[in-house]
């Protein structure tokens, strides 16, 4: 069997189906594929079946593909009943990097040849989880974000034995399918975003350890500041605004670093010159020649929106 090009694909097999892998199973019914699924819980179907009702409600009101079914849900018998027709492969093993290391040769060896497998791990690198592969240049770090039917990133990257193709293959597949795959330019524990939210949670413990606010205090000054800006401009075009007229450029003209430095538990980085270089084109690339004027306004259009919708959801948390 010849390995499909992305936009052939047509069955899907996952292998786990706890909250990561039940998840995925259900993004790829709703896209309209064949999913075969592998767990060796017994009670495995039953959750998996209560994740689907739950989940394909809002699958619906996101917009199933053509052809989309849940009766196109498969349970194997074992990996190798899983995976033996399978287009791509999906793992979602629990995060123990001894059991996805044993792991990997079992679906190598049932999975027709050339097909990239993916792993979902969080924290993980590939390098790591290939060290026992058979074929490792078809083997990739697929990170998603809970619940992977909904949320769009996915962090992708290879390790030392992975193909270049296969990164390619797999960022291809998970854009023309309802995903935003990030191709990281080298592999790193915890990846892109995991890095970024335990960084947080850590300085929000030390605020907590160090009598500076409550968890609750510390949950809403997210939820009713910076968050409510990060879901439309990330951190890096937020400090673009935060230089007024001037974007990055004016921001680090302004603000000096070594006095924020006693804000944070963390080691600030060395800001040299080619660092603050770098930061600027990309932040102008990001802002695509808009005015402050310009990115203000859509700032504010979309911050309406998403309060808006908050604020119309009764069931969700305080704070």
């Amino acid at each position: 069997m010849a390995r499909p090009t992305p936009d052939k694909v047509r069955r899907v097999a996952c292998v786990g189906t706890g909250l990561m892998g039940g998840g995925w199973a259900a993004h790829f019914l709703a896209k309209g594929f064949d999913v075969s699924v592998q767990d060796p819980d017994p009670k495995a179907e039953a959750k998996l079946h209560r994740l689907l009702d739950q989940a394909w409600p809002f699958l619906e009101e996101l917009g199933l593909a053509p052809g989309a079914s849940r009766a196109r849900l498969k349970f194997g018998t074992s990996i190798g009943d899983a995976v033996k027709d399978a287009d791509f492969i999906q793992e979602s093993a629990p995060e123990k990097l001894e059991i996805k290391v044993k792991l990997l040769p079992q679906i190598e060896e049932a999975a027709p040849k050339d097909i990239v497998i993916s792993s979902s791990t969080s924290g993980f690198i590939m390098s790591d989880i290939q060290k026992e592969s058979i074929h490792p240049e078809r083997t990739v770090i697929g990170h998603p974000f809970n619940p992977p039917h909904i949320v769009p990133l996915v962090e992708v990257c290879g390790g030392k034995n992975t193909a270049e193709w296969a990164v390619d293959w797999a960022c291809d597949f998970y854009n023309r399918n309802g995903h935003y795959a990030i191709k990281m330019l080298k592999e790193a524990p915890g990846h892109i975003a995991n890095r970024l939210q335990q960084a947080m949670w850590h300085e929000a413990l030390h605020m907590v350890q160090d009598g500076i606010a409550t968890p609750e205090q510390i949950n809403a000054a997210i939820r009713q500041g910076p968050g409510l800006r990060w879901a439309m401009m990330g951190s890096f075009v937020h400090m673009h605004m935060a230089g007024g007229e001037g974007g990055m450029r004016g921001f680090f003209q302004h603000f000096d670093m070594e006095k924020a430095s006693v804000w944070s538990k963390l080691l600030s980085p060395k800001l040299t010159p080619e660092m603050k270089t770098k930061v600027i084109e990309a932040c102008e690339r990001m802002a695509e020649g808009k005015s402050y004027t310009e990115l203000s306004r859509a700032r504010d259009k979309n911050l309406v929106a998403i309060i808006k919708a908050l604020r119309a959801n009764k069931d969700w948390v305080k704070g």
